[in-house]
């Protein structure tokens, strides 16, 4: 067997999570509606129906979890804010109590030893926003900006590390286009338009950073990325991956790094292109100091003339091991898209931000026995520490998630969690994965 793989001395282990899939307290200290409230309340949207308005009760829990941060030995950990609480009608005065929440669990978190990784859009846009176009209507980026600049100022002191906007393909595609999230329409030119204005909003977000960040702080966006690659050796396979990574990755990619959209994607979506004003590019494609990496399978493409979009159908080959998601385990395809953006784009810093796997979690006798996880987290680590090994400037790694949770339109039925909940009690309970990280943690490393 090979030896320990031994991470870097200033390498981060964390856990993530965010505010609608963890919170609950909807009514509670002042907060706002915010899209997925309406979403998860709307008939047929959520498995089971179910909804955030409890979660995790983190809101009012916060201290024990935290505490069970520490006996996971955490560095880091990555939350988000809700927009909701902050700006309940999104817009006006900021809400006190919403801030002086994030104040009391940032301060815990310091007191605790644990860095907060701060993520300022986690898809709960405030409904009042929505109710004037959403991600469609170019003046949330500016209220984005808004959020931003106040969170800043609130928590800078104690928050270095900041991430912008959460996954835009996600809140753009699977929002506005696919309709399985919030706000659940589905139109290709109103999700070319909502990806657009997130993108504006990153550099809204960044902007508004910069005037309030100090020396060392660092601030990026948080990308979910795969690998494409074609089902097999035909050039319709071919091409149909490289329409799909246009799709999935390139867009957000060359937008950042390079300040352009891809050619061969503007020429595909033709008509369904947005008005891009002078300076939107600009403003996109500012520097940032790291890109976050979330990260749970690779894509395997085939040809399909059905599509209307990308003629392009994704696949999970034979055979294949795969999560309760149905996802193929892929920790390759980890190293790959590192390797790739590294050598592409050449951010200065990379996080990995989430990655982890949904299995059938069972409570027996008090406690959760999940292999699977524990293996697919120490798969993972291994590339990860292959990618370092190989150049990439990768900085830490922040398991998703700390705690089970409402897992978007798939309600509370997939744990991704090295927490169990007890949803009726809500107690918690450290998995077999959650004891095996602790001891990563402690090791700075993991076997080979």
């Amino acid at each position: 067997m090979a030896g320990p793989l031994i991470f870097p001395e200033s390498w981060v282990w964390g856990a993530a999570t965010a505010a609608y899939q963890i919170e609950g307290a909807v009514r509670d200290g002042g907060r706002g509606i915010s899209i997925w409230d309406v979403f998860s309340h709307s008939p047929g949207k959520v498995a089971n129906g179910d909804t955030g308005d409890i979660a995790c009760d983190h809101f009012h829990r916060y201290p024990e979890d935290i505490a069970l941060m520490q006996e996971l030995g955490l560095g880091g950990y990555r939350f988000s804010i809700a927009w909701p609480r902050i700006f309940p009608t999104g817009a006006g005065r900021p809400n006190a109590e919403g801030l002086d929440f994030y104040r009391r669990l940032v301060d815990r978190l310091h007191a605790a030893g644990i860095t907060p990784y701060v993520t300022l859009y986690h898809w709960d846009l405030p409904q009042p926003l929505q109710d004037r176009g959403g991600w469609t209507n170019r003046d949330t980026a500016r209220r984005f900006g808004e959020l931003a600049h106040t969170v800043a100022a609130a928590l800078g002191d104690g928050v270095h590390h900041w991430v912008t906007i959460n996954e835009p393909w996600v809140a753009g595609f699977l929002g506005h286009l696919l309709g399985v999230h919030a706000p659940g329409t589905r139109d290709l030119a109103t999700a070319l338009t909502a990806t657009h204005n997130l993108l504006l909003a990153h550099g809204e977000g960044m902007s508004a950073l910069r005037s309030e960040m100090r020396d060392g702080d660092a601030a990026g966006i948080a990308l979910n990325l795969a690998p494409c690659v074609p089902a097999g050796d035909s050039n319709a396979d071919l091409e149909a991956a490289y329409r799909v990574d246009g799709f999935s990755n390139r867009w957000f990619l060359d937008a950042l790094y390079r300040g352009q959209y891809p050619d061969d994607m503007l020429q595909i979506y033709g008509d369904a292109m947005p008005e891009i004003r002078a300076g939107d590019m600009e403003r996109i494609a500012q520097p940032t100091d790291l890109l976050a990496v979330n990260y749970y399978t690779r894509s395997v493409v085939e040809y399909d003339p059905r599509d209307p979009f990308l003629q392009a159908k994704r696949i999970v080959p034979r055979g294949a091991p795969v999560t309760a998601m149905g996802w193929e385990v892929y920790p390759e395809g980890l190293y790959d898209i590192l390797k790739r953006v590294h050598d592409d784009y050449a951010p200065p810093h990379l996080l990995i931000t989430e990655n982890g796997a949904a299995y059938d979690d069972a409570l027996i006798e008090g406690k959760v026995d999940d292999p699977l996880r524990e293996r697919f987290l120490h798969e993972h680590l291994i590339q990860a520490h292959r990618a370092v090994s190989d150049g990439v400037p990768l900085e830490g790694y922040f398991v998703w998630s700390l705690l089970d949770n409402f897992e978007w339109a798939w309600g509370y039925g997939m744990r991704f969690g090295l927490i169990y909940i007890d949803y009726a009690t809500q107690e918690r309970i450290i998995k077999r994965s959650g004891h095996w990280y602790a001891a990563v943690t402690r090791e700075h490393g993991v076997s080979g």
